[in-house]
């Protein structure tokens, strides 16, 4: 069956080492799109994280965000689809984060949003949990992450955990999935992401199959990480790259070569444009 929707990862994925999008990637999309094939971004970056690259792109018109928990038609520059997490469950979770001391994010509407302290800490010692420049550059400093998580229950799209001490996170995924009506996930080795009961990149795939009329199995899915197995379950074709996770080569039909050696254009080539 002929692929109709290609929904594409971005960090280890589309995206080199470099944070860049590669000549090769984008000819292989923008062909793709040529012979009517939609090209979708699914990532687990809030909207204003987006690198400059997507937007280049004439070929790409929707962009998952925040591990599905938004859709945006930029194009027309609106979003038309939200599934946050509920009040709720937001509460529940600030409740049992309030015992322990881990670097909080909270993605509401499309922004980023950190604690304040930690964000000067970032900007003063030049060190961090990840690249610095990239916090410093997408997230919004907060004086109270927990009350800002509160204030804003009704629009928390998504919760990052992030971990200094990687023996934290299994402690804490197991407290976390006790947690109702969430969804837990990664796309880093040191964070855990807490999303809505039924948020992930599958279902706000799903939402575009039937925005568009393109059935699941007209579909293919490229990612590297765990918040990406969800997606590549869904669609007709799944593709890792050659960087990905062992657990999300496992749920591949095909292995592609890594992330800065243009596996995604390797795999729009053979499976679209028939290379």
């Amino acid at each position: 069956m002929a692929i109709k929707l290609i929904a594409l990862d971005l960090d280890g994925t589309t995206l080199s080492s470099k944070k860049n999008i590669s000549s090769r990637n984008r000819a292989a999309m923008e062909s793709a799109a040529a012979k009517g094939v939609n090209i979708v971004v699914a990532t687990g970056r809030p909207f204003s994280a987006l690198p400059k690259d997507v937007f280049e792109i004439e070929a790409i018109r929707y962009i998952l965000t925040s591990n599905g928990a938004s859709i945006t038609d930029v194009k027309e520059k609106r979003t038309f689809y939200e599934n946050c997490i509920s009040s709720a469950s937001v509460e529940k979770a600030v409740e049992l984060l309030k015992r322990y001391d881990y670097i909080l994010e909270g993605f509401v509407k499309g922004e980023a949003y950190i604690q304040g302290d930690y964000y000067e800490y970032v900007k003063r010692t030049g060190k961090s949990f990840r690249d610095v420049n990239y916090i410093l550059e997408t997230r919004k400093p907060v004086e109270d992450i927990y009350e800002f998580l509160l204030e804003n229950k009704e629009h928390i799209e998504n919760i990052n955990v992030n971990f200094e001490d990687m023996s934290d996170k299994p402690k804490m995924y197991s407290e976390l999935i006790k947690l109702p009506d969430v969804t837990i996930t990664s796309s880093l080795k040191n964070n855990l992401e807490i999303g809505g009961a039924t948020t992930s990149k599958a279902e706000a795939l799903r939402k575009m199959g039937e925005l568009l009329g393109i059935k699941q199995e007209e579909m293919m899915a490229i990612g590297d990480s765990p918040n990406d197995i969800e997606m590549l379950k869904a669609a007709g074709m799944s593709v890792a790259v050659g960087n990905a996770e062992e657990e999300v080569k496992e749920q591949a039909s095909y292995i592609s070569a890594d992330n800065d050696n243009d596996g995604v254009a390797e795999a729009i080539e053979k499976f679209v444009l028939k290379k």
